[in-house]
């Protein structure tokens, strides 16, 4: 049930010394929108492309370099300019006169991704880190929109709007607010924050596989990375001794083919990822916190972090189709807890790709272990934010074969009779082979 929606307008308490960034941050989305319309309307020589995914596959690398943008500002830049598209062809198919989008009006597309909601402030992603802007209130909010809506825990923040207003050089919140109680839930006492919760686990790494779930698959090919990394900057090396102008011309076409080669196989692994959480039916993807990540992870290089950025990048602006939320945990321990019996011991650590506990002697691939540890990680954090007064709903892991919850019971899918969650070795090919 979607239920009522409601927009509020709030006035923001921006501090003076982050106006500007808010301001750099409008034209950098704007420029987003301007160069995805500007690209996506072809009339009347060939068909406009109103596919989101067509624009985003196109430009989001583009438009993340030229901009100092998230993703998930980029995303829905080009998304406004699919949608304004959209609508242009609606109007072109009806007989009517339009032409190419174009935005110029101040305003600012938020969601939960790029945006923290809180009752009396929200914190919003700039192209300078975050800013914390309070909301100005009214002394009396009772019969008010901010009152009503703004500041009533049945309703939850949605997808909001950040606009300008010059005249009275202020900013305003456009908070989308929906009703999150519905008859069910009043004769019930079952809250709709109490849904069923599945979390697929990701653990990246820097060799053999790049990634590996929670469910068993061992994705994409990090060694092979690797090698390609070094035969390029061997080559590069060869050409920039010679420094003629032929071999600086090589040098970049053998960049952009590079980047190239990265880029599908990182679309690849994160097409491979996705495909995990669908099929398991998972309403969340876990992957340990990218930041210092060179500090953390032995072996790990600046390309290595570049990587693993993108990758998660990538998975995220594509669970947004598919209603799925993707979150970071903390990489304490994953790698040295038995996802079994929770012992944790440094020692497990066998190997590289060996794990085996001290305590339970329980063995697999250390890689599908630690996966699994971050899946339970994000668990807990799904758990502990349940408000309804019956519980809350069933949150679990994703494995190979069936779940496992937060207390370790495995339920097996109706169509097996074996465990089938734990692995020792990979369990399809991997990308690039």
């Amino acid at each position: 049930m979607e239920g009522v929606i409601r927009t509020v307008k709030v006035k923001l308490d921006v501090p003076d010394e982050r106006c500007d960034d808010l301001h750099q941050t409008k034209d950098q989305f704007l420029h987003c929108a301007n160069t995805t319309a500007a690209w996506a309307w072809r009339y009347p020589d060939e068909y406009c492309v109103t596919s989101k995914q067509q624009a985003e596959n196109a430009l989001y690398e583009r438009l993340r370099n030229e901009t100092a943008l998230t993703a998930n500002l980029v995303q829905k830049g080009i998304r406004r300019a699919i949608e304004a598209t959209k609508s242009g062809v609606a109007r072109l198919k009806r007989g009517e006169t339009t032409s190419q989008p174009h935005f110029d009006a101040w305003s600012v597309v938020y969601d939960k991704r790029s945006a923290t909601f809180h009752r009396d402030h929200v914190s919003l992603s700039t192209i300078n880190g975050r800013v914390e802007c309070e909301y100005v209130i009214p002394d009396d909010p009772e019969e008010t929109p901010i009152g009503e809506y703004l500041l009533n825990e049945d309703y939850e923040f949605r997808m909001s709007t950040l606009q300008y207003d010059r005249s009275t050089d202020s900013f305003y919140l456009h908070a989308r607010m929906r009703r999150t109680t519905d008859e069910h839930e009043q004769s019930t006492g079952v809250s709709s924050d109490a849904k069923h919760r599945t979390v697929l686990g990701v653990d990246l790494n820097v060799d053999g596989s790049l990634a590996v779930t929670s469910t068993g698959e061992f994705i994409g090919n990090a060694d092979e990375m690797n090698h390609r990394r070094r035969e390029f900057e061997k080559t590069r090396g060869s050409m920039q001794q010679t420094g003629t102008r032929s071999a600086h011309l090589s040098i970049q076409s053998m960049d952009d083919r590079e980047h190239r080669w990265m880029r599908d196989e990182l679309h690849r692994a994160s097409n491979l990822i996705l495909d995990e959480a669908r099929d398991h039916g998972c309403t969340h993807v876990a992957f340990e916190n990218l930041t210092d990540i060179r500090d953390r992870m032995a072996g790990a290089k600046r390309f290595h972090a570049w990587a693993f950025r993108r990758l998660y990048e990538y998975v995220e602006y594509k669970a947004e189709l598919l209603d799925i939320e993707i979150e970071q945990v903390s990489p304490a321990y994953t790698s040295q807890r038995c996802s079994k019996c929770g012992f944790t011991h440094e020692r497990n650590r066998r190997s590289k790709h060996q794990f085996s506990c001290q305590k339970c002697e329980y063995e697999l691939n250390a890689d599908y272990n630690a996966s699994k540890n971050i899946a339970r990680k994000l668990l807990k954090r799904l758990r502990s934010g349940q408000t309804s007064s019956s519980g809350g709903a069933p949150c679990q892991c994703a494995l190979k074969s069936g779940t496992v919850n937060l207390n370790g019971e495995f339920i097996a899918p109706v169509d097996s009779t074996a465990e089938g969650e734990s692995t020792d070795k990979p369990t399809t090919s991997v990308v690039g082979h």
